[in-house]
């Protein structure tokens, strides 16, 4: 069983509700009123954190549960961190400025490369 994916799991859905908390401060922060979701670039920034995790939570996890059971439960859950790390880093950068959200996409993006290569040399493995 992959505990340690899944306790990464847990802390990449803990991290997407904390930004998803974010985003409702924000709201209120630059007086964006609900329902819309533009109106001031800072806000903006900040929704689109949330909107790009959304994104590419789909790629992730199914790539690091496929890679933790086919490959390495600790390995995948490595990467998964490293994908988290990025996502904190992403984050950071790009609420500051657009052009500062570059190096944590690229740890992410990353990360999901690691994690498809995973899962297809562990699934190419095991049909071997």
């Amino acid at each position: 069983m992959p505990h340690y994916t899944a306790i990464v799991t847990i802390l990449a859905v803990l991290f997407y509700f904390f930004i998803a908390t974010r985003v409702a401060a924000a709201h209120i922060k630059f007086g964006v009123k609900l329902p819309a979701m533009s109106g001031h670039p800072d806000f903006e920034r900040i929704y689109r954190v949330q909107m790009n995790m959304l994104e590419w939570m789909p790629i992730f996890l199914p790539l690091l549960w496929l890679s933790a059971i086919y490959f390495s439960d600790a390995a995948s859950a490595a990467v998964g961190l490293l994908w988290i790390f990025g996502r904190i880093l992403y984050f950071r950068g790009y609420r500051q400025a657009v052009d500062k959200r570059v190096p944590g996409f690229l740890i992410q993006a990353t990360a999901c490369i690691l994690l498809f290569i995973g899962a297809v040399t562990g699934l190419v493995m095991e049909l071997l």
